[in-house]
C-alpha cells in the first residue's frame, strides 16, 4: 500500500484482540463516497453491502457509471494494492443501476414494461385537477373520480411463481382493456403489479362504463379482476396519500 498504512485499535470492551483500521492519511486519500469501503476492505468483511451503498449514493451525486468504478479501483489499488474483485464489481454496478434506473422511472411519463402511464404521471395530472379545479371554486369530489381495476394473483401453473415480464403483460391487458371504455382524455396509470387506476370524470356515465368494463374483463384473458370507483378526497395532499394506499397489493 505504499506510503498509506493501517491502524490498530483495542476494542472498547476490553476484548484484547484488535481490529484493523484505514488511517487516517488512507482515509483521507480515498475518493468521496468510499470511506465504507475501505473500512470494509481493510477488515475483509461486509464488502458487498458497503459497494451497494456506495453505488446508490454515486448515481444520486450525478457520478457516471464509469466514474464510480473508477472510483472503487483507486480504493481497492489503496488499500489492498490490487484491482476490486468481481463480486464488489458487480454490486457497484447493480446499484448503481438500480438506483438509475428509478430516477428514470420516476421522470418517465409511461411504464417501460406496460406502456401505461407512470404512477410519478398520474399523480401529476390528479395534482393537475386539484389545480384547475381551484381555479374554477369546483369540487374535485363531485367532477373526478378513480376507477380501479385489480386483478387476481397471477402463479405460474408450474412454479407457483409470476414473473415480471407475465405480470407485465397482463397488466397492460388491464390497460388495453379499460381504454377501449375509457377512450378520451383520461389517463390509465400503472400504479402496482396488476392494479391500474384510470383518472376518469364523474358523471352519469361513468356507472355504465364501469359495468362495461367488468364485463369485458369477464370475457377477456384477465378474468376476475375486481372494478370499483374510488372517491377522490377534497385535498391534493390526500389524493396522494390515496395513490399510495393503492399502490400496495
Amino acid at each position: 500500500m505504499g506510503r498509506f498504512t493501517t491502524r490498530r485499535r483495542r476494542a472498547t470492551t476490553g476484548d484484547p484482540e484488535t481490529r484493523v483500521e484505514l488511517s487516517l492519511q488512507l482515509c483521507a486519500a480515498l475518493p468521496p463516497r468510499f470511506e465504507a469501503v475501505g473500512e470494509a476492505l481493510v477488515s475483509g468483511s461486509g464488502t458487498v453491502p458497503a459497494c451497494e451503498v456506495a453505488g446508490a449514493l454515486l448515481a444520486a451525486d450525478g457520478l457516471s457509471l464509469e466514474e464510480s468504478l473508477e472510483g472503487l479501483a483507486v480504493t481497492s489499488r489503496l488499500v489492498h494494492g490490487t484491482d476490486p474483485g468481481f463480486a464488489e464489481t458487480r454490486a457497484l454496478t447493480v446499484a448503481w443501476s438500480d438506483a438509475v434506473l428509478g430516477y428514470l422511472h420516476g421522470l418517465s411519463c409511461d411504464d417501460p414494461l406496460t406502456g401505461l402511464a407512470s404512477l410519478a404521471h398520474l399523480r401529476s395530472r390528479v395534482s393537475d385537477v386539484y389545480r384547475g379545479e381551484g381555479r374554477t371554486g369546483a369540487s374535485v369530489s363531485e367532477s373526478h373520480a378513480l376507477v380501479v381495476v385489480a386483478a387476481p394473483p397471477w402463479p405460474d401453473a408450474a412454479t407457483g411463481r409470476s414473473d415480471v415480464l407475465t405480470r407485465a403483460m397482463r397488466t397492460a391487458q388491464l390497460g388495453d382493456t379499460a381504454r377501449a371504455v375509457f377512450a378520451g382524455s383520461e389517463t390509465i396509470g400503472h400504479v402496482a403489479p396488476g392494479r391500474v387506476v384510470v383518472l376518469a370524470g364523474r358523471d352519469e356515465r361513468i356507472g355504465r362504463r364501469v359495468g362495461l368494463l367488468r364485463r369485458m374483463l369477464d370475457g377477456s384473458a384477465v378474468p376476475h379482476a375486481r372494478v370499483w370507483i374510488e372517491g377522490l378526497p377534497d385535498s391534493d395532499d390526500a389524493a396522494g396519500r390515496l395513490l399510495d394506499e393503492l399502490t400496495r397489493v
